[in-house]
């Protein structure tokens, strides 16, 4: 009936709308998160910055690169799989791109004949690669919103830990990189062993400084230096990756809000079509009773005609 598809409209009319207020207001926030997303990007950087221009004066000290974690072992057996998604959904494809590129990864290193290790952080990988029963060595949560040096720390002193006792021999970092709010790009790369001390250090400023002097040795200020170092990569790709899913996330909203107001302009027209159309039929009913009732009367007048004639 016209009467019961205007009221069935009207409902999904405010339902409408009441998701697009949340839809909006997740949007604003997703837009609050990326400023501060961004901020604590750029304050991180001057420590990174430093830490590696350090290692350049390590470097030009004469320090030799035996550590650890500079090993190169051949051949590979087991490559490690440290993936950055999301505790929360509604990001848009922030979280399948990343997951869907470090799945061709660890694909790529089956087919090589190689076994693997995977470390994940955040719900949304966590889940797809269980839910595909995949083996997940370690996971972590609670730390893709906002993460800081701690997480990082944390993370990192457990994926060194596997790479230095030769559970891993390789380690692969897949997350979401961060340019501006308009671009992110996927970011697939060898997170350990480190590149060569020499690598590190073209790394830096390249600027002229005094030469100086290390206690006890530059080998023994390397030591302590590296693990730092892998501590504040991780931490900038955690940042990086903070900041991705939050513009990912002011994205899906804005479409998602914009989905709704064009719903409901379809259907408020599709409502006024139907009250339209309920408006009509009760014309018709209104005019085709009275044009009932105009026949009735006439048939009586009739009637009484012909008794009064026959009389």
């Amino acid at each position: 009936m016209p009467g019961g598809q205007e009221r069935a409209l009207r409902r999904r009319i405010s339902s409408v709308q009441s998701t697009k207020k949340i839809t909006r207001a997740m949007e604003l926030i997703a837009a609050t998160r990326v400023v501060k997303a961004q901020q604590r990007a750029h304050a991180a950087r001057p420590y990174s910055t430093k830490l590696t221009s350090v290692i350049e004066d390590v470097a030009a000290g004469g320090a030799e690169a035996s550590h650890p974690l500079l090993e190169r072992r051949e051949p590979v057996r087991r490559v490690g799989f440290v993936v950055i998604t999301s505790d929360r959904g509604l990001a848009g494809p922030y979280n399948s791109s990343v997951i869907k590129a470090a799945e061709r990864e660890l694909m790529d290193a089956q087919t090589k004949g190689q076994d693997y290790s995977l470390m994940l952080i955040g719900k949304k990988g966590q889940d797809y690669f269980r839910f595909r029963n995949y083996r997940i060595d370690e996971s972590f949560t609670g730390m893709s919103d906002t993460p800081t040096y701690d997480d990082a720390r944390q993370v990192a002193e457990v994926v060194a830990d596997r790479f230095e006792s030769g559970y891993i021999d390789e380690v692969i970092l897949a997350y979401m990189e961060f340019f501006t709010i308009g671009t992110q790009r996927v970011a697939v790369r060898r997170f350990l062993p480190l590149e060569s001390i020499d690598v590190i250090a073209a790394a830096g400023s390249g600027e002229l400084r005094a030469a100086f002097e290390f206690e006890p040795s530059p080998e023994g200020v390397l030591e302590s230096l590296l693990p730092r170092y892998v501590e504040s990569r991780l931490f900038s790709a955690l940042l990086d990756a903070a900041a991705s899913e939050h513009a990912n996330r002011q994205r899906a909203m804005k479409a998602a809000t914009d989905n709704a107001e064009d719903l409901i302009t379809k259907l408020t027209r599709a409502m006024n079509r139907a009250r339209q159309d309920a408006i009509t039929t009760e014309i018709m009913e209104i005019v085709g009773g009275a044009e009932a009732l105009k026949d009735e009367d006439d048939d009586g007048e009739i009637a009484d005609l012909l008794a009064t004639a026959n009389q």
